[in-house]
């Protein structure tokens, strides 16, 4: 299988030069494994399809020449959606203040997801206001980025 962070780390400066982030790259599949990588405009414009072509385009020559995959692959850009997931750490910081669902590897106060306002992300941790706190449990809730299964901004749609 490709690594992962190989891959990320060839096409960021390119992307970037082109006016977009990389938001996660991920790879599925055994036999003809699929390659996923969710892009957004750094200039905070919705991502169109013509977007997704240049974003293609680029990435295909790059892996092409530099043979980061072991196989025939697909390639799928996308765009992260409206439930975007949150991945880096600068994610979580830019994201503060909107509403936010999470899903941890281990339980916290008995439980492994979390729904609410994300109201700080710090360099180790996030907090989030909890939605609706059961009478036992505060209302904010720290959680460690190491224990961040999965995290995505709440669709408002």
């Amino acid at each position: 299988m490709a690594n992962i962070q190989k891959i990320e780390d060839l096409l960021t400066d390119p992307l970037s030069h082109k006016g977009y982030g990389i938001v996660r790259v991920k790879i599925s599949g055994e036999i003809r494994p699929t390659l996923q990588i969710m892009i957004e405009r750094l200039d905070g414009e919705a991502l169109i399809v013509d977007d997704c072509a240049i974003a293609s385009y680029t990435t295909s020559a790059l892996l092409d020449v530099e043979n980061l995959m072991n196989s025939a692959y697909v390639l799928e850009i996308s765009s992260p959606g409206l439930d975007r997931p949150l991945v880096k750490i600068a994610d979580y910081k830019k994201f503060v203040g909107s509403d936010v669902t999470i899903k941890t590897a281990q339980a916290l106060n008995n439980r492994k997801n979390f729904s609410g306002k994300l109201e700080s992300a710090a360099e180790t941790a996030i907090t989030i206001k909890l939605d609706a706190p059961s009478a036992t449990e505060e209302a904010l809730v720290e959680i460690e980025y190491v224990n961040i299964r999965s995290a995505n901004l709440k669709s408002t749609i």
